[in-house]
């Protein structure tokens, strides 16, 4: 009597690229099966699909973003990450709030280059109303009417509903703020504020109208379960771009000694949050040069639609140019609308899902 042939894992991951562009979300344990994926063959299986899975939903367009490091140093948060934690002894510039001209400067290189959004990063807990936000909106304003970029911005935690509309009517359109990890691990490396504290944070932004920007950080000695979860919260948020940061390891920090995660175990995970997030901008940011080194121009293989260049906020990238030759040496183009988030209103949910609980906060009325 002949057995029933099983399904091989080739098989099952070109099945879940199908399933992905036909409109289907995965749900957590075939998520999880993809992130727990091994053997060097079964991950390129995976590498070409979510290259698929991206070419389907985004075309040859990448989005490309950098940002301004608007106040440096001195933060009275605790991420073990960071560098500019007032908690840590690590070597890190400190200034505060800059002026208008480094601000103009880094636009008008964002013209230059062909990026479409520059971001004001801000080291400090958050934003409430007073003369700080009045003079962030001020910024934000004049990005706004000088047009050479979108202004973006990350600045930590809100503390009001009526912050986020400030943010808004100043010409914010998208805000960063990263969910870092998965609800489980967060207060690994955080204790200073609370998952749930970002979670409202992004519940004001949304209800603002202001886009979402939010992802996390690889490498912090998370488990893969935690990347799954990490991966569906963002899509539970409704975030419009996905970062996607591995860790550097900086002297000073309580992750300094950390081992590097392998490039392989790096290009995985991005593929998963493609197919985790199919519609999504998901973002290489923070980490990519000293972890994959040669092998950047794979997270596009890997599913990746969007790209942070220039230097991050206390290391090093490589030259944007050198950013801009392999996309043309890859044949994708950075020419990306820089008001265009319209491929993502389709709705997602065209298969149905066993009930999540929502992973936000809702902001009071």
């Amino acid at each position: 009597m002949s057995r029933p042939n099983k399904e091989s894992n080739s098989e099952r991951i070109r099945r879940t690229g199908r399933e992905v562009i036909a409109g289907k979300l995965l749900d957590r344990e075939e998520a999880l099966w993809l992130f727990r994926l091994e053997s060097s063959a079964d991950i390129m299986d995976l590498l070409s699909v979510a290259n698929r899975v991206r070419e389907h939903f985004k075309g040859n367009k990448i989005h490309l973003c950098s940002i301004v490091n608007a106040k440096a140093g001195g933060c009275s948060e605790n991420c073990k990450f960071c560098a500019q934690s007032g908690a840590w002894q690590a070597a890190s510039p400190q200034y505060g709030f800059v002026d208008r001209e480094p601000v103009e400067e880094a636009t008008a290189e964002a013209e230059r280059n062909g990026v479409t959004a520059v971001g004001l990063v801000a080291a400090w807990k958050g934003l409430k109303k007073g003369p700080k936000l009045d003079e962030i909106c001020d910024r934000i304003r004049e990005m706004a009417a000088d047009g050479k970029a979108r202004p973006d911005a990350s600045l930590g935690l809100i503390d009001s509903q009526e912050v986020a509309q400030q943010l808004k009517d100043a010409g914010l359109e998208c805000y960063g703020h990263n969910l870092e990890s998965s609800r489980n691990f967060f207060p690994n490396h955080c204790t200073t504020h609370s998952y749930e504290d970002r979670l409202q944070t992004i519940a004001y932004l949304k209800n603002a109208g202001i886009k979402i920007c939010s992802g996390g950080i690889i490498g912090m000695g998370e488990t893969r379960e935690d990347r799954c979860d990490l991966a569906l919260s963002v899509r539970d948020i409704g975030a419009h771009v996905v970062p996607i940061n591995i860790l550097n390891p900086i002297p000073g920090t309580p992750y300094e000694n950390n081992e590097p995660l392998p490039p392989f175990e790096i290009l995985k995970t991005i593929a998963c949050f493609r197919l985790v997030n199919p519609r999504k901008e998901i973002m290489i940011a923070g980490g990519r040069t000293v972890n994959l080194r040669d092998l950047q121009s794979m997270v596009f293989m890997a599913g990746a639609s969007a790209l942070m260049v220039g230097n991050y906020l206390t290391t090093l990238n490589q030259p944007v140019e050198k950013d801009l030759q392999m996309l043309t040496d890859l044949g994708l183009d950075p020419d990306w609308d820089r008001h265009g988030f319209a491929d993502q209103t389709e709705s997602d949910r065209s298969a149905s899902l066993p009930a999540r609980e929502p992973d936000l906060a809702a902001a009071p009325t």
